[in-house]
């Protein structure tokens, strides 16, 4: 019985002896598991979102610029700005939009002609009327219709305004309706036209247009002033 425990122990011992001399053996290579794990890949931090413009577009500033600043107003409800008053009797306009600005801008919308906007100003130097022209002059009147502005006609009545004004848009306020936005300020309010990314400043000192409103010279017959756009 002693013998075969006695060749049990020599194995043991020899297959230590043999796995020791190969860790010992110079050149022999032994893998090892790794440990470390792979870092994450960096990312590039996120971009700071683009702080909304404070102060009204400079003239000639890109129509981009002009869409920012009015959108950054407060939004203000059209619901409340569909009623216009005359002498303490308000009319419902309907679909149409009135609204005035404590600038003293006094605009309004009118279905009959596809919703455009027209505002009275109190322009310090109207555009004077035309020599071949008769009529009501009213240099203070400006249409915008998106792809034109047009500054003094002639009209024989109050037309849209026959209703009165409508109530007060204040300064940083920001009115939707239709294809426009408008923004009030104290220099005048600024109005869009999204349909034709147009806008236009409607202030005392004088009116400002923006995107492909450009000059239209000489002025058509009846207008003050024309801006309209000459591209499609």
């Amino acid at each position: 019985m002693r013998l075969p425990v006695a060749l049990a122990a020599c194995a043991l011992v020899a297959g230590c002896a043999a796995n020791s001399d190969q860790h010992g053996q110079p050149g022999v290579a032994i893998s090892e598991p790794s440990l470390s794990a792979t870092a994450p890949a960096s990312r590039p931090p996120a971009p700071a979102p683009k702080a909304a413009p404070t102060t009204p577009p400079p003239a000639g500033a890109p129509v981009a610029d002009v869409i920012a600043w009015v959108e950054a107003g407060t939004p203000a409800d059209p619901a409340g700005f569909h009623t216009a008053t005359r002498d303490g009797t308000p009319t419902d306009l309907g679909t149409d939009i009135a609204f005035t600005t404590a600038s003293g801008a006094n605009c309004i919308t009118d279905k009959s002609f596809n919703g455009a906007l027209a505002c009275l100003m109190h322009l310090t130097s109207p555009p004077p009327q035309p020599a071949d022209t008769y009529g009501h002059w009213v240099g203070g009147w400006v249409d915008f219709e998106g792809p034109t502005a047009e500054v003094g006609s002639v009209h024989g009545d109050p037309g849209r305004f026959n209703a009165g004004t409508g109530p007060k848009l204040k300064d940083g306020q920001s009115l939707r309706f239709g294809d426009y936005q408008c923004r009030a300020d104290a220099t005048g309010p600024v109005c869009v036209n999204y349909a034709r990314r147009t806008a236009v400043r409607f202030s005392n000192a004088g009116i400002q247009t923006f995107g492909c409103l450009t000059p239209v010279l000489p002025a058509p017959e009846g207008v003050g002033l024309k801006f309209a756009c000459t591209t499609a």
